[in-house]
């Protein structure tokens, strides 16, 4: 029975990396074919595109996990898991802080509000997003800082006594717990927030229509609609992400080789295989390119039979 639980999920891990991959390449490759035929990427193409470089890095960092933990456990000697590891982290920073980033540029380009404050920053986007961006490498320095030394602590665990090392066990974990929670909650909190302005910027621009008597149904509407339904998608898969990583962390010792590890690795790669998608149907311009591929395919399909 478990034999098969591992193989169903097995199949579940490396079908969402393919799809996954499938659909951030996509992203890279329509944004960088505009690029070199001398088309200027907008910056939401530019985060469109960077988001998902990283997060090709980071379904890649997942799969060697999970290849290395449940079928070659000699795969990873010390070397490659601090390997895979640093570049996991990496990536995983850039995959949320892109994300967020996104958010809050459409929140900048869509939301309507009279406050001068605002309307600076909506002026001001793209330095914002960098500002975002810069600002957000102090995390990733802390999340680095505290895996090297975590890395270190257990190169030297066998040395000294059993309850020196179940001492620095319990300290690993403190230390894991609470600078992923840190580092995880503040941009969940940003794009809670970008949601919630967003519904009050719809709110207020509902309002006015239906006093002015021309209905709810407009481009702004559509435009704000489509906005939320990527922020809402993007925080429900993250906050399942975000409580597999908990689990997972907070079970260590006990989850190297079983089935909720493994499901928690499944849990990880959905949030950036499904998101992707979303993202590209949320764009004009890469949802036109998937459905001119999708029809190609099915003609070229039509043709071989």
């Amino acid at each position: 029975m478990k034999r098969l639980l591992l193989s169903i999920l097995s199949v579940l891990a490396i079908a969402e990396f393919v799809l996954g991959t499938f659909a951030n390449v996509f992203i890279v490759l329509v944004n960088g074919i505009d690029w070199v035929k001398g088309q200027k990427l907008s910056c939401a193409d530019g985060i469109l595109t960077a988001l998902a470089v990283s997060r090709i890095g980071f379904l890649w960092g997942i799969l060697l996990n999970w290849y290395a933990t449940v079928y070659n456990p000699c795969f990873y000697s010390s070397g490659v898991r601090t390997i895979v590891y640093i570049a996991w982290v990496v990536s995983n920073h850039f995959s949320l802080w892109l994300a967020v980033s996104l958010s809050i540029f459409y929140l900048l380009k869509i939301a309507n509000f009279s406050s001068l404050f605002f309307l600076h920053l909506k002026w001001k986007a793209e330095r914002v997003i960098l500002m975002v961006l810069l600002g957000s490498l102090v995390f990733l320095i802390c999340h680095l800082t505290e895996v090297s030394l975590k890395l270190k602590m257990k190169m030297n665990n066998n040395e000294g006594n059993i309850t020196w090392v179940t001492n620095l066990e319990h300290i690993l974990h403190l230390s894991d717990m609470t600078v992923f929670t840190i580092v995880h909650v503040m941009p969940f909190t940003m794009s809670l927030m970008t949601l919630l302005l967003l519904l009050f910027s719809m709110w207020k621009h509902l309002k006015k229509m239906q006093l002015s008597g021309k209905g709810s149904q407009g481009a702004s509407t559509k435009v704000h609609v489509r906005a939320m339904q990527t922020l809402i998608s993007f925080l429900l898969l993250f906050f399942i992400y975000f409580l597999s990583r908990i689990t997972s962390i907070w079970n260590s010792n006990n989850l190297q080789n079983n089935s909720v590890a493994m499901l928690c690795r499944v849990l990880g790669l959905l949030y950036c295989s499904f998101h992707s998608f979303v993202l590209i149907w949320g764009n004009k311009k890469l949802r036109q390119a998937i459905l001119s591929f999708l029809s190609q395919l099915k003609c070229w399909v039509k043709e071989n039979k």
